[in-house]
């Protein structure tokens, strides 16, 4: 499939941030690259123009009238799509983004592959930064966009390749998890939970690919598991490479203890050093120690980590304090299963102590729209004041036995007696929350999404009063 004869590559659906990338980097190989897709957005789009990169406007067969050598069909194609349809018919060359980065970018290389449930983005982002604050311009591939640089990937010619793993599946044609491409000799392994209901049918599932990824670190490798997690416990018990556990717990290789929590700061020490890390929150000491135990592995020093530690500023969208307006501070968060709420809930709390928090949520992926984590989600918001969810997407789509309940949902948060909402779009929430909060206050909001711009809608009507 990857032959020398390859000339010309054609991105279907361009616009995605490693898409794009991917396509900048080969263009720079000299391969002849043109893309397509529905909508290209910011920034992508400019990143793309000045690349000098086709992109034509839309799906549509004639895109691939000059019969590219090789098509790079994108996750959330499906069958139907005119081009998907057009390389089947006359038999083109096609692959995957993940199977592109394994034979292009990644084979040869020292990769690191970051999973787990939770915690992927902010992890990777963290390690990617200590190899890069140490001169060792690794290549990289996230989830997200890290504060420390201007784009989420980047292929370098160095040795190593630090790559965000994520379990959904690879493609239309290709139902594996998109880690099971990326050749790790380090993986590590955050968490395991169920997530993605769309994919997976349940737990069972979920374990069975992690230990599929795990069966791929070579024996001269590391396997690199949270050894808190109970549900990730049984996939660590191998013997074809190395192990070794990190967390809180005494059992673990890579122990972090006399944590000291500040309201912007995180202070953890392992055997013979203290840590100190720029972020709040158990579950970022977690990401620390994976990264802290991954980057001793690959030779680097307690102090070289520690240095890339003062200088790390974070993740978009991930706590990200959007503005301040009318004295109320309006926070985004990525988080969208109930464990990564909660523990953002908890970080906020020693974050702001004493203020009043309003959480505002939008169930709107596959796994919170289905009744799946009925109890849990009430639960994980146990830490905020004031709790407002905005209407459940797309729930006419779900079977009624698989929907997620919103009246249970508000009776199961408005039994802690605290002031609760359901409201059906951004433009609603925005009303009712520019009434209930003062100066002095918090409001964060829980969404994978645009939510219809509702943070800048918050901003401006804070702002007027």
């Amino acid at each position: 499939m990857f032959s020398s004869e390859i000339k010309s590559i054609h991105f279907t659906g361009i616009g995605g941030t490693a898409m794009a990338a991917a396509a900048a980097a080969l263009l720079d190989k000299g391969f002849h690259v043109t893309g397509s897709d529905q909508n290209v957005y910011e920034p992508m789009a400019s990143f793309l123009a000045s690349k000098k990169i086709a992109v034509m406007n839309g799906y549509d067969e004639r895109n691939l009238a000059h019969k590219p050598d090789l098509v790079v069909i994108g996750n959330a194609i499906s069958r139907g799509n005119p081009e998907a349809e057009f390389v089947l018919d006359h038999k083109l060359r096609y692959c995957s983004l993940p199977e592109l980065l394994r034979e292009f970018f990644i084979r040869g290389k020292r990769s690191l592959v970051v999973s787990g449930t939770h915690g992927k983005t902010t992890t990777t982002s963290l390690l990617t930064w200590v190899f890069e604050h140490n001169g060792l311009n690794p290549s990289y591939l996230i989830g997200g966009i890290p504060n420390n640089f201007t784009q989420g990937a980047r292929f370098t010619d160095s040795e190593w390749f630090i790559i965000e793993g994520d379990e959904y599946d690879t493609a239309f044609f290709d139902k594996r998890s998109k880690f099971i491409h990326y050749q790790p000799e380090v993986a590590i392994i955050n968490n395991l939970e169920f997530d993605h209901a769309d994919i997976f049918e349940n737990l069972a599932a979920i374990k069975k690919t992690f230990s599929h990824f795990i069966r791929l670190v070579p024996r001269n490798g590391l396997l690199l598991g949270n050894g808190d997690d109970a549900n990730l416990a049984p996939l660590l018990n191998v013997t074809h490479c190395p192990v070794k556990r990190f967390g809180l717990g005494a059992d673990n290789a890579v122990q972090g203890f006399n944590l000291r929590f500040g309201p912007t700061a995180t202070e953890f020490e392992i055997p013979s050093f203290k840590f100190h890390l720029n972020l709040v929150g158990e579950l970022n000491v977690r990401n620390a120690l994976a990264v802290v135990a991954a980057a001793k592995h690959c030779g680097l020093s307690n102090k070289q980590i520690q240095s890339a530690f003062d200088t790390f500023k974070g993740i978009k969208r991930r706590m990200e304090v959007k503005g301040i307006a009318g004295g109320v501070t309006v926070i985004d968060d990525f988080g969208h299963h109930p464990t990564a709420i909660r523990e953002t809930m908890r970080a906020l709390r020693i974050k702001y102590p004493r203020e009043k928090i309003c959480a505002i949520f939008e169930p709107r992926t596959n796994t919170t729209r289905r009744n799946i984590f009925q109890d849990e989600l009430a639960e994980s918001f146990a830490e905020a004041d004031v709790i407002v969810v905005s209407q459940i997407a797309r729930l006419e789509l779900l079977a009624p036995e698989e929907r997620l309940d919103p009246k249970k949902l508000m009776e199961q948060i408005g039994a802690t007696g605290k002031p609760t909402a359901y409201l059906p779009d951004a433009d609603a929430i925005v009303a009712h929350v520019v009434k209930i909060v003062q100066g002095g206050d918090v409001v964060v909001v829980f969404s994978n999404g645009g939510f219809g711009g509702i943070h800048a809608k918050l901003l401006a009507r804070l702002g007027k009063r």
